[in-house]
């Protein structure tokens, strides 16, 4: 479907066809129309797919109209990292330019300049605020901030924010919006905890799933079997004859990811860690050191798995077996990017083979299976239990859905 198609006005179709869109994505195509219904919204939907424009655009589209008050914050969007809403406010600059819509971005890490330019922003008025939560949060606790006139509530990766424990920060958040609004959640995954936040303070929600889609192609995927205690000697055994270079390694926890790092540092890796318990200067730091090439592995949480731009990596690192197929997709997405070949390694303990079975289910081919190094000694045979059919559904690509929610 073209945007053209859309009931949106002449302004925000003069913007995409600046920026040179002209077909919708699934996820825009599909979720568009019911924000512009003035419905509350559960978009399900993997990184990738569009779904910044896909709320930005119809939200611009209706404050265009000019029936919501000057002077006043008139819609809230929740991005969990301060990466993701540096793009957010990018995209909103490009899809605004032929409209007088005002926007801040509100994220943590800065300096008191840039806390004052926030709260100018805030205090007089803009009509799109874009923010993570702990930082929101501080400003609304010096009592300036006034969010009793949003129109609009959107979450976006509302599943990362919870993984990152913001779910108390966003409860806190909803308490200064008026009930009368328009609440839009985007999620990748959707776990007990995001189906509890959306039944609290999403109203009679439209459901739009879009199936996961598949690694591509390109990216070479293999495994391990293994026993945990050997991990660290296949990391030896991959890196002794080539240096690594552009390297991720994914770890199931912020502790897993500190003992890997000092691992990794005692056999003289050239290593730096990435996980939330770092203050937002030294992640910023740490991913620049990495992009510039001083550091060549990075051993990270889910925290980068999304919305983070790095296109040469060369070799994604399963240290731990993903929670779902969903991660497994967005953590080996981050090789094989932009023209490059890329590789994708999972570790695969024996707790852990039942999980990694129903990835390959997903994926719908058994993953190729490296014999552990000799030297390492004998490695547990891959046989896992069958996983329970139908643990994991997903809904037909753009299936909508009406779903009853307890209001707000």
């Amino acid at each position: 479907m073209k945007f053209s198609e859309l009931n949106l006005d002449e302004n925000v179709l003069q913007a995409i066809e600046a920026m040179n869109f002209s077909e919708c994505t699934p996820i825009q195509e599909h979720t568009i129309p019911v924000i512009l219904e003035g419905r509350d919204l559960i978009g399900v939907a993997q990184t990738g797919t569009g779904k910044t424009a896909a709320y930005l655009l119809p939200i611009l589209n209706q404050l265009n109209k000019g029936i919501y008050p000057e002077d006043a914050i008139n819609c809230i969007i929740m991005s969990p990292t301060r990466e993701l809403a540096q793009q957010i406010d990018q995209q909103m600059e490009g899809f605004s330019y032929f409209m007088p819509a005002s926007s801040v971005a509100v994220y943590g890490g800065n300096d008191g300049i840039r806390f004052e330019q926030e709260k100018r922003g805030l205090t007089l008025g803009a009509d799109v605020v874009i923010a993570t939560p702990g930082r929101l949060i501080s400003h609304l606790s010096l009592g300036y901030v006034d969010l009793s006139k949003v129109s609009f509530f959107i979450l976006d990766e509302a599943d990362r924010m919870l993984d990152m424990g913001f779910y108390d920060d966003i409860m806190q958040i909803v308490k200064f919006l008026p009930k009368e609004r328009q609440t839009i959640m985007f999620s990748a995954t959707m776990p007990t905890k995001i189906q509890q936040m959306a039944q609290a303070i999403l109203r009679d929600p439209v459901e739009v799933k879009l199936a996961v889609s598949k690694p591509a192609d390109k990216i070479i995927q293999t495994a391990y079997i293994c026993y945990e205690n050997q991990k660290l000697g296949i990391i030896q055994s991959l890196f002794r004859d080539q240096a690594p270079e552009r390297v991720i390694v994914f770890a199931s926890s912020k502790l897993k990811v500190k003992e890997v790092t000092q691992a990794f540092m005692r056999m003289k890796l050239n290593v730096g860690e990435m996980h939330s318990d770092l203050e937002q200067s030294q992640r910023d730091q740490i991913m620049r050191e990495f992009k510039s090439g001083r550091i060549h592995i990075l051993v990270a949480t889910d925290i980068v798995s999304r919305g983070i731009d790095i296109d040469d990596i060369r070799l994604v690192i399963n240290y731990d077996v993903p929670h779902d197929c969903e991660d497994y997709v967005h953590r080996i997405g981050r090789t094989a990017r932009a023209n490059h070949d890329g590789c994708a390694i999972t570790f695969v303990n024996e707790k852990d083979q039942t999980p990694f079975k129903s990835i390959e289910n997903f994926l719908g081919k058994s993953i190729y299976k490296i014999p552990v190094p000799d030297e390492l000694g004998e490695a547990p045979v891959y046989n896992p239990k069958v996983a329970s059919k139908g643990k994991r559904r997903y809904a037909p690509k753009g299936k909508r859905t009406g779903r009853k929610g307890t209001g707000k």
